[in-house]
């Protein structure tokens, strides 16, 4: 699980294997495979980088 932000300053983990898409819109929104989209105060970059220290750790195990 990745730990993000929503934008009323609600911290939530997400399931970084159900991100199917990331936008800049000027927000970052993330959206998962159910549909659902989640507004989120960390960029795209940030979102990318916390997916990526996840599955390093996840295959690391």
């Amino acid at each position: 699980m990745i730990e993000v932000t929503k934008m009323n300053g609600q911290k939530i983990l997400i399931n970084p294997h159900l991100i199917e898409l990331v936008e800049d819109t000027p927000d970052t929104v993330l959206t998962l495979t159910t549909g659902r989209k989640i507004i989120v105060k960390e960029s795209r970059q940030e979102i990318k980088n916390l997916v990526k220290l996840y599955r390093q750790e996840f295959y690391a195990d």
